[in-house]
């Protein structure tokens, strides 16, 4: 997994259709996505369910990209070994799901995968300050966690903070919630590189809708890169 901060759509297969979760993976990816996010949701760290490692380990034969396992869920470190073994590529935990961060951040490095951490829109860049050397990925949500197809809330000034903070560090910047065309322009022109679209792409009516959506974010972006 090459670094780089070119601009990258990652769909979140929350908005899929999970009953033909494999082909859904295969149609973005043949069609333009660049990553695959998977959200996972325990009903107790955010108010809905979504899905396991099983479903993970499941859908990896079909992903030719990037995993990227966004674990919303508390407890979060008894489950990290399950989610590598099922072949997460990037492996997010949030700030705020347990006690001790820095533990967690060495449990994933020791596991394999890359190491994010996903802040809430309350959550101030300045958390990560003592774990910054530590991760390869900042998970900025721009809604609130636990739902798809939630309105945009702007967070361009913690991803200006979180650019400062990382300087030349080889650490993505990620955003999940709410992006369109219309927001993509915005976060990326505050230095944001991998954006999460669900909806935004899988209301797509097919294969080749899924394409066409996932340019119009990506030409957007690349507008102010």
């Amino acid at each position: 997994m090459e670094f780089s901060r070119d601009i990258k759509i990652a769909p979140s297969i929350l908005a899929a259709d999970f009953a033909a979760l494999g082909q859904e993976v295969r149609d973005v990816e043949d069609n333009g996505a660049d990553w695959i996010h998977v959200d996972v949701m325990d009903g107790h760290f955010v108010p809905n369910i979504s899905l396991g490692p099983a479903i993970c380990a499941a859908i990896r034969p079909h992903i030719k990209t990037v995993m990227d396992v966004h674990l919303m869920i508390s407890p979060a470190d008894q489950y990290l070994e399950a989610f590598a073994k099922a072949g997460a590529d990037v492996l997010t935990v949030h700030a705020e799901a347990g006690p001790h961060l820095h533990r967690s951040l060495q449990y994933i490095r020791d596991l394999g995968p890359k190491v994010g951490v996903a802040l809430n829109p309350a959550t101030p860049a300045d958390v990560l300050e003592h774990v910054i050397d530590e991760i390869d990925l900042v998970c900025v949500m721009t809604v609130n966690p636990g739902f798809g197809g939630q309105s945009f809330l702007p967070m361009m000034d913690k991803v200006r903070r979180l650019c400062e903070m990382i300087g030349d560090r080889p650490v993505h910047i990620e955003i999940d919630g709410g992006v369109t065309p219309e927001t993509a322009p915005l976060v990326a022109a505050a230095g944001a590189d991998v954006l999460v679209a669900g909806s935004a792409v899988y209301k797509g009516a097919d294969a080749a809708e899924y394409g066409r959506l996932i340019k119009e974010i990506r030409s957007a972006a690349e507008r102010e890169t």
